[in-house]
């Protein structure tokens, strides 16, 4: 299925949606681009599937970045309705029920990696290059990249990928936690897609588990953070896919999860 501009097309694959960014030269996150994620994500929210692959049509570039052209073309108060609008296409896919994965190969820059960011996990391919170089434009990442880049590598790698501008390549964003697998050039999509099958498998309601009390971690204190923990396994027993994960290991079968 496509958009009606075609820079955003999709298509589903029993348990998984794949969205496809292709707006050529650049996949710049312009209102096009924006308009077709969200109306990818409308389609998820029809089809409620388990996972969510973002890849790109380009050859060697995933997003490279906000729409420049279209920032120079505006006043203050429509570059607060972009940012809003971008922010929110994004916080879309951040609280999707599906878990996402960012399929990454080439250039992942500025809000092209913000869009990465904002996936669940990242499958990055040998020669990408990750990056947010917006101080080198006068501005910082405006698209949650300020916060959610210091909660996936810490604080200090933040920095200084934020205050230089500078781009790190795939094997360097794999050591600080930037990506999450690495793979020969021209397989990420593959590797998502072979992550997604593995995602498919488990419980759907314990993956959602694991992220609220992961995220927990960042935020309440260890005392608090085990007690939240607790909060989750016993609801996972009580109401969750636990009946039926634990009998299927009794029963040395496939659990039949949802």
């Amino acid at each position: 299925m496509t958009t009606p501009n075609s820079a955003v097309t999709w298509s589903a694959e029993e348990s998984v949606l794949h969205i496809v960014l292709n707006r050529p030269p650049a996949n710049a996150l312009g209102p096009v681009i924006i308009e077709g994620l969200n109306a990818a994500l409308d389609e998820a929210d029809k089809l409620k599937p388990k996972v969510l692959i973002v890849s790109s049509a380009l050859n060697g570039l995933f997003a490279a970045g906000a729409d420049i052209k279209h920032m120079t073309t505006v006043d203050a108060d429509s570059f607060r309705a972009y940012g809003d609008t971008l922010r929110s296409g994004l916080q879309r896919l951040v609280d999707q029920p599906a878990l996402s994965i960012a399929a990454i190969e080439g250039l992942a820059l500025g809000g092209g990696l913000e869009l990465a960011m904002a996936c669940t996990l990242r499958v990055a391919g040998a020669s990408a290059k990750l990056g947010l170089p917006e101080v080198k434009l006068g501005l910082i990442p405006g698209a949650g990249g300020t916060q959610r880049l210091p909660r996936l590598v810490g604080r200090g790698p933040a920095l200084d990928l934020m205050l230089t501008g500078r781009q790190l390549d795939a094997a360097e964003a794999l050591r600080i936690g930037l990506v999450d697998r690495l793979v020969d050039t021209g397989g990420a999509l593959a590797a998502a897609r072979a992550l997604a099958v593995e995602l498919c498998a488990a419980s759907a309601p314990a993956q959602r588990a694991v992220l609220r009390t992961v995220d927990a971690a960042a935020d309440l204190p260890l005392p608090e953070g085990l007690s939240y923990e607790v909060e989750q396994i016993q609801q996972l027993f009580e109401d969750g896919e636990a009946a039926e994960g634990l009998a299927a290991f009794v029963g040395k079968r496939t659990p039949k999860f949802a």
